[in-house]
């Protein structure tokens, strides 16, 4: 994505996000979840060039690119959730080149790249789970910027992460 801003009142954002497979289950019933996600494929890149400057508000520029990602909430009694992410991808990248200047607000500037992610929450007092993740590709993420003249805060972060899974279960006092 390419994108030249200039001369906003407001704020502006620009996001470029490239992925794999992706999984959202929400569900208030006893559940059995079964994923299997699988990604073998070239390049699965997100790229942002960005020019931005005379913004009075804030300035939010970011890129993502992930093989796998899976979020799981459920409520019930009882849940079951078995996942497997296998990420084969040569390259999931996640480039931002940035020129940002005269900001009135802050400038947050990001890149990530993820390889497989699981998020699971439950409140269900039975809820065995099996999680499984296999990366083997090469992750890479970049920010290449220049940033100046920016009244509020400046905050530039880069991300390669293989695996992550946060698993929350919760009891709500049933």
């Amino acid at each position: 994505m390419n994108v030249d801003l200039g001369n906003i009142w407001g704020d502006t954002s620009a996001q470029s996000v490239a992925g794999g497979n992706s999984l959202d289950v929400t569900t208030m019933n006893d559940t059995n979840v079964t994923n299997n996600q699988y990604t073998q494929s070239g390049a699965i890149a997100a790229d942002l060039n960005a020019n931005v400057n005379q913004v009075s508000g804030d300035a939010d520029l970011s890129a993502q690119a992930f093989c796998n990602s899976a979020s799981i909430s459920t409520d019930p009694t009882t849940t079951q959730v078995y996942s497997s992410q296998e990420c084969h991808a040569s390259d999931p990248s996640a480039v931002l080149n940035a020129q940002v200047a005269d900001v009135g607000g802050n400038a947050n500037l990001s890149a990530s790249a993820i390889g497989n992610s699981f998020e699971e929450d439950t409140n269900a007092p039975n809820a065995p789970i099996q999680n499984y993740q296999l990366n083997d590709s090469n992750l890479n993420s970049m920010v290449n910027a220049n940033v100046w003249s920016v009244k509020g805060s400046v905050a530039v972060q880069g991300a390669a992460i293989g695996n992550s899974a946060q698993i929350i279960h919760y009891n709500t006092g049933n």
